[in-house]
């Protein structure tokens, strides 16, 4: 097996080292640096991003961290950190954008945190750069192409925020998180929504 490209390796360690001292200060960087609503009077900038280093149990960052050791090690190796950590950085955005949003539109106040937003984003763009490729999920544990994965996840997420089951849970984070992959592979690509016949950053295609 491979040595984990840099990026992800630090992004694993720095989210288990924020894990354990936000559990060890009875999750006083959850009131700071958790993504609070607007509406809420705690809201402050730097937490569109500080919130995706932040988790709530140990089954929430150990299957964040399962999932960007699955996906994201092998997307680093491929378009590089620099293009990598952009990726992550519009997914994350993307999410506490959309998370936001839906907040002020449903009243919501209660905080977000982790790093499912760019999760999800990462599993957007291994199903579009790997699309026919097998994986075996964890749930349900069943073979499958990894777009149909996408799919049925993407699909999932989408009927579960609506109906507003399984609350607790930042549906239409993970949705933003999705939603801005696949802005930024459509703009490495030069595709609509932005300037089409184009392919930016040095000839790479996802």
């Amino acid at each position: 097996m491979p040595p984990l490209p840099p990026i992800t390796q630090a992004l694993l360690l720095i989210n288990v080292a924020v894990f354990c001292l936000d559990e060890v200060f009875g999750h006083l960087l959850s009131v700071y640096f958790a993504l609070w609503p607007f509406d809420s009077g705690r809201f402050m900038p730097w937490q569109v991003i500080s919130y995706a280093f932040l988790h709530g149990s140990f089954s929430h960052i150990f299957f964040n961290m399962m999932g960007l050791w699955m996906f994201g090690a092998e997307l680093e190796r491929i378009w590089g950190g620099r293009r990598y950590l952009s990726f992550l950085t519009a997914s994350v955005l993307t999410a506490a954008a959309c998370q936001l949003l839906m907040s002020a539109l449903g009243g919501w106040i209660n905080p977000t945190v982790g790093a499912s937003g760019g999760l999800f984003g990462l599993l957007l763009a291994y199903a579009m750069v790997f699309p026919t490729r097998t994986i075996m999920p964890l749930f349900p544990p069943i073979p499958m192409k990894a777009r149909t994965f996408v799919a049925l996840y993407g699909g999932l997420e989408l009927f579960l925020g609506v109906t507003g089951t399984a609350s607790g849970v930042a549906h239409f984070a993970h949705l933003g998180g999705m939603l801005g992959g696949w802005l930024m592979i459509r703009y490495w690509r030069g595709q609509p929504p932005f300037s089409s016949g184009r392919n930016r950053g040095g000839g790479w295609r996802a």
